[in-house]
């Protein structure tokens, strides 16, 4: 296991830097980087899809690429736009409700992102920080930047069910699916018209397959904002997918400072290549993180394994 710590460009999740843990098995490389403030046992399933990664590797995939789109981190309005002109993707993905700032900072950065991209598709992500009756009255203002859909706008599934009530823009399921213990829940309560699946912290490429089976709505893959090792394990499950109708968020390798790839994935017109990826060894060395953080990743690795 080497650990990696890696500088990112903007202030993303409320960290500057990137930490995890990337290795070689049988099958391929593997990538565990759960965050920092997630318990032992959030972090097994972590673990489990490192694992899959390392040893199994991945299902034969039905498409030879994945299309993607930008991520817009709560930044300003120009720096939003220089980011989306600079992806070459059409659609965009932006985030709103950052702590500390308001629905003005959201208006003028989604207005800028609309503008960038022109006629491309604009999603909105709140993390689940708004109330039912804010998101309402906040959909109402964003709504007119013609949404593809919003992004986990509330945190409970009860309160996606009666928002998805009261809006006329879709509502996808993220944080509801993935740290559920019940994540067909959404599909039971009709809270959603979208699911976002992450392969980490589902527990691999297989096990996000069989939850889009059981889920039965259209699937988003995104990053856990990893490295190119890590985002080769998400597009292999949109590769997967029997149907693929929206752009995935796997085009957040941009975002990091350094890379460990040679060839890092990153998009090429708005898509990303189905392929493996295997780190520089020049690379991966600059990006190795010092002895007390890999001592703390260490002790953490042991306790996720005792813990799993």
């Amino acid at each position: 296991m080497i650990t990696y710590s890696i500088g990112l460009k903007n202030r993303f999740r409320g960290i500057t830097v990137r930490e995890g843990m990337l290795y070689e098995g049988p099958a391929g490389w593997a990538e565990w980087s759960p965050f920092l403030d997630y318990d032992d046992a959030t972090c097994v399933s972590w673990l489990r899809a490192a694992r899959e990664a390392a040893e199994d590797g991945w299902p034969a995939p039905v498409r030879d690429r994945v299309p993607v789109n930008c991520t817009v981190p709560a930044v300003g309005p120009e720096r939003a736009a220089e980011i989306v002109r600079a992806s070459g993707c059409s659609t965009a993905k932006v985030k709103v409700a950052e702590p500390g700032q308001t629905l003005a900072d959201d208006l003028e950065r989604v207005e800028a992102v609309r503008d960038a991209i022109g006629n491309g598709q604009v999603r909105i992500d709140a993390n689940g920080l708004w109330s039912v009756d804010q998101a309402v009255q906040n959909l109402k203002q964003l709504q007119r930047f013609d949404l593809e859909y919003v992004e986990q706008p509330c945190a409970t599934v009860e309160e996606l069910a009666d928002l998805r009530r009261r809006t006329d823009v879709p509502v996808a399921a993220d944080e509801s699916i993935r740290r559920a213990e019940d994540p067909l829940r959404v599909k039971k309560l009709n809270a959603a018209d979208i699911a976002v699946l992450k392969v980490q912290p589902i527990g691999g490429v297989r096990a996000c397959l069989e939850i889009a089976e059981q889920i039965g709505l259209p699937v988003v893959v995104s990053s856990a904002l990893e490295t190119s090792v890590g985002i080769a394990a998400g597009v292999a499950l949109a590769a997967a997918l029997p149907e693929l109708p929206y752009a995935c968020g796997l085009a957040t390798v941009s975002m990091f400072t350094q890379e460990v790839a040679g060839e890092p994935l990153l998009p090429t017109n708005g898509f990303l290549p189905v392929r493996t990826v295997v780190p520089d060894p020049q690379l991966l060395e600059a990006a190795r993180a010092d002895t007390d953080r890999t001592k703390v990743w260490e002790e953490r690795l042991s306790r996720v394994r005792s813990a799993g």
